[in-house]
């Protein structure tokens, strides 16, 4: 007998718990266990100081672990329409294209965040389908693209915590957003990327502590990787991406501005890094002349203005709806985009989505596990160390703020400058003995038991919400649409899934999707329109056996498709 949700404890007021249980024995009891932490952190240090191999353990855990409890935290589904869209952008990227031919069946294929014309692709930037083909080529499924990314994600951020804090803290941060990211986060357990976005940004704000050094040598270097980071961000998250280089870019002006010595070596190594960015722009301008037809029509554009009306920002006004030839397309741009959108144009709106929008960040980055050091915040702006990271972070959250939308991964550029400020709270707070240290001893800890209990969520019977916890739930979303897309794959022959909604369906869950090379899949995907395109349809497919698809039936209804 399966318990319902209600009646399940959740995870969050397990996390809650524990929290408070830590900061009850540090309290109560700050030396116990000092001696096995002493050792502990003796061994931490040795490999900390290490920083080579530093890196390497920590983006080596997050791959190895993730992999190692694949048999309870399987390979995921794809659920949301973003993930669908970066799915078909790595299909065809591993076909070895850029982008695919417009279908002459294209308005029974049209979808979420995915273009028909001028070509069928994506509408999203390339870095998370490149990623994800990668994944696909090498090891046969995209999802292992997304566990590269994390990896690299992970030690990449620990190399640049190396640039802003002692070793040993470094390795603390590292193996902190393995735990907290690179095991159960959707950043892991789905599509829609933000581990890639989270790289291009450590790349940035890491080169940025180092290149305030004198030495040559190390300021090319690091302003090749400044660059690199910046050329990722430009190709995963380049809005948010802006809001993390700009302040950089300033800032090293500004400090070579005062010293002639900085300034002409600035400008050396500022050639290397030039010429890489070039490149870049002229790549990106001709992968968005072959899948856009214009190499300054960026990637969202096209989309955007053929079926959206609510823009991005909140100063914005509305464009006029245009001809939707299905519901849940207008159900979802019309009507769940733009009371989104108009609530936040309202002061009321506006003011609950700020509060949403911090609540879900510190939730998703921090949890309760993480709290206690952010009460020695305010010792932060006093600290010359991470000053820069504060106003940085003051002019990323306004940039934020000022977006109708938010969801974590749009924080991904800054999540090395968030934990940055973590650890050097609680550096401050380990100050603060005998209490302080015992709370950071302890704090760690909790992460791996609730990690350990989120492994065995599912047994244990423990109701875990997608949003906007960082554990990811364990509600199995996706799975009725891969259970019917396993049943007709096994057909005999090629096939043609038609799918029919409800009225009440909602536009979340779509099911119209498909391969790069759709008329080449073994299943296709189609939406069912008016009689005389239907007809238009099974006459193109007439190779195939066609069936009627109706999702909105508990369980999804599959029959023999009949035009009548």
């Amino acid at each position: 007998m399966t318990s319902h949700p209600d009646d399940q404890a959740s995870l969050l007021v397990l996390e809650a718990g524990f929290t408070l249980l830590a900061g009850l024995m540090a309290f109560c009891w700050p030396k116990a266990g000092s001696r096995w932490f002493a050792k502990i952190e003796k061994l931490f240090g040795s490999l900390a100081r290490r920083r080579a191999a530093s890196i390497a353990v920590v983006g080596a855990a997050a791959m190895l672990l993730r992999l190692a409890i694949l048999p309870l935290e399987p390979i995921p589904q794809p659920f949301i329409h973003d993930e669908f869209s970066y799915l078909l952008a790595a299909d065809t990227f591993a076909s070895g294209r850029l982008t695919n031919p417009t279908h002459p069946m294209w308005t029974h294929f049209e979808s979420f965040h995915i273009d028909q014309q001028p070509t069928y692709m994506s509408m999203y930037f390339p870095a998370q389908g490149l990623m994800m083909a990668a994944g696909q080529v090498l090891f046969g499924h995209p999802w292992y693209g997304v566990l590269l990314s994390v990896g690299l994600m992970c030690a990449t951020l620990c190399w640049m915590f190396q640039g802003w804090l002692p070793p040993g803290w470094a390795l603390l941060g590292g193996m902190l957003a393995v735990i907290r990211l690179g095991l159960f986060s959707n950043w892991v357990n789905g599509y829609y990327g933000g581990a890639i976005a989270a790289t291009g940004g450590a790349l940035v704000l890491g080169a940025l502590p180092r290149m305030r050094r004198v030495k040559d040598g190390a300021n090319a270097r690091d302003g090749m990787l400044m660059a690199l980071g910046a050329i990722i961000l430009a190709n995963s998250r380049p809005y948010e991406g802006l809001l993390v280089c700009a302040p950089a870019v300033a800032w090293l002006c500004w400090k070579a501005l005062g010293d002639s010595q900085r300034r002409a070596m600035f400008a050396r190594n500022l050639i290397a890094p030039s010429i890489l960015l070039a490149i870049a722009a002229g790549l990106m301008a001709h992968y968005d002349q072959r899948v856009f037809g214009n190499a300054l029509t960026l990637p969202y554009q096209t989309n955007r203005m053929t079926y959206a009306s609510a823009p991005v920002f909140v100063w914005e006004w509305p464009r006029p709806a245009p001809e939707y030839r299905s519901k849940e397309m207008h159900d979802f741009f019309q009507v769940w985009e733009m009371r989104d959108f108009r609530l936040a144009q309202t002061l009321q709106g506006f003011s609950d989505k700020t509060v949403q929008k911090l609540a879900t960040a510190l939730l998703f980055f921090f949890g309760f596990a993480l709290l206690f050091p952010l009460i020695m915040l305010p010792r932060l702006f006093r600290d010359s160390r991470v000053r820069y990271l504060l106003i940085a972070g003051a002019v990323f959250g306004l940039g934020l703020g000022v977006n109708a939308w938010f969801f974590p991964h749009y924080a991904a550029p800054f999540t090395g400058a968030v934990y940055v400020l973590l650890l050097q709270c609680m550096r401050h707070l380990r100050q603060s003995k005998p209490i302080g240290r015992a709370l950071v001893r302890y704090m760690p800890l909790v992460c791996l038991l609730l990690a350990g209990i989120r492994m065995y969520a599912a047994p244990l019977g423990l109701a875990i919400q997608r949003w906007p916890s960082m554990w990811y739930g364990t509600e199995p979303l996706g799975l009725p649409r891969a259970k019917v897309a396993a049943q007709l794959e096994m057909q005999p022959g090629k096939q043609l899934a038609i799918v029919r909604y409800s009225p009440e369906h909602a536009p979340f869950d779509d099911w119209v999707y498909n391969k790069a090379d759709i008329d080449a899949s073994k299943v296709v995907w189609a939406r069912e329109l008016h009689a005389s395109s239907n007809a238009d349809l099974l006459q193109y497919f007439r190779d195939r056996l066609a069936w009627l698809v109706e999702p909105d039936f508990d369980p999804p209804r599959v029959s023999p498709y009949s035009p009548r």
